[in-house]
């Protein structure tokens, strides 16, 4: 099994968000997982989002930096760690400029048939509503989320996680495996799943002249 870690903090290998992914990733290795560790999302490797279209019409996008290569890395794994500080209520802007470039990703479901986990770190509060947003996109994409962790300043007693935390983040990285290994699906993320691939179906079937490879892309594997 091979997991994938998306780490959008500006602070890198250094920072919170990377101590609190690293649990995660040691919980999966537990259980037999290789890990490609800790994508760094800096500003200048997946720039925002030019909203030109391209990318629904001929699947891939003209600008030339790293997101290509990253959704590559993505597609050819079993499951995708998405890390990111909360920044006023929201990921960092590295993570967004990420999320946005997928458009033409959550288009297609084109992740359909992973599993994946969120991590969010803060300084007051909000994270677990970040973590939310970010399961969230992964839902649109066709990823099965299992679960998220989150941390702020109260579970850092003298800078470090406390144990309860550094065993919940474990467990969150185990579980991700064992429900992989295992196809789970909870009935709420299947419903929202599901609800999702009808609404790009039904958008696909109206866009079809305008977005020839989505339209096709669902045709020849969606269902359409």
């Amino acid at each position: 099994m091979n997991i994938v870690a998306l780490l959008a903090s500006p602070h890198g290998l250094k920072g919170n968000t990377a101590a609190l992914l690293q649990l995660v990733l040691e919980g999966a290795e537990a259980e037999g997982s290789i890990t490609e560790i800790e994508i760094l999302l800096k500003g200048d490797r997946v720039l925002p989002c030019l909203a030109c279209d391209m990318c629904h019409k001929r699947g891939s996008c003209i600008q030339k930096d790293d997101f290509e290569s990253i959704k590559t890395k993505i597609i050819g794994a079993d499951a995708l760690i998405l890390a990111s500080p909360n920044y006023i209520n929201s990921v960092s802007a590295q993570m967004k400029a990420f999320f946005d470039r997928c458009c033409g990703v959550v288009h297609c479901m084109q992740l359909w048939g992973k599993y994946g986990v969120s991590v969010v770190t803060s300084g007051g509060d909000g994270e677990e509503a970040v973590a939310e947003y970010m399961n969230n996109f992964l839902i649109t994409t066709g990823v099965v989320p299992v679960g998220a962790v989150s941390a702020n300043m109260s579970n850092m007693p003298s800078e470090n996680f406390t144990e309860e935390l550094r065993e919940s983040a474990r467990k969150l990285g185990k579980k991700l495996v064992t429900e992989l290994l295992a196809n789970k699906v909870s009935p709420e993320v299947a419903a929202r799943r599901n609800a999702f691939r009808d609404r790009m179906r039904s958008l696909m079937e109206w866009k079809k002249e305008e977005w020839p490879y989505e339209y096709e892309h669902w045709k020849d594997g969606m269902g359409l």
